[in-house]
């Protein structure tokens, strides 16, 4: 089991998860940041401090973002695990999902 990032995330990417985390295993995608599922400890220190409330354990993750449970997970197959975001950066690429939400209107 994992912890997942959904949809509030998309186009915030707050970052007090990256901050809160460990095992520094929460990585930048363009748009949304991702949870490697096999460098997630299981803590669960990154879930209350969420100002979005992106952050849900796997099996709590609401029906209508089941899917991004996939999107975190597929994120990293071409990345395997690079074994710590910080040393990573922001990397150029989204999930398909992600990438195919529209973006935000400038107000």
């Amino acid at each position: 089991m994992t912890y997942v990032i959904a949809l509030p995330c998309v186009d915030v990417k707050d970052r007090a998860c990256i901050e809160e985390c460990p095992v520094d295993c929460i990585y930048e995608g363009e748009r949304m940041l991702y949870i490697h599922p096999d460098e997630c400890v299981d803590c669960g220190a990154c879930e209350p401090v969420c100002p979005v409330e992106a952050i849900f354990y796997e099996d709590d993750t609401p029906e209508q973002w089941k899917d991004y449970y996939t999107a975190n997970v597929e994120f990293f197959n071409d990345l395997g695990s690079p074994g710590g975001a910080s040393k990573t950066g922001v990397i150029p690429k989204d999930h398909p999902l992600i990438a195919a939400l529209p973006l935000p209107v400038a107000e």
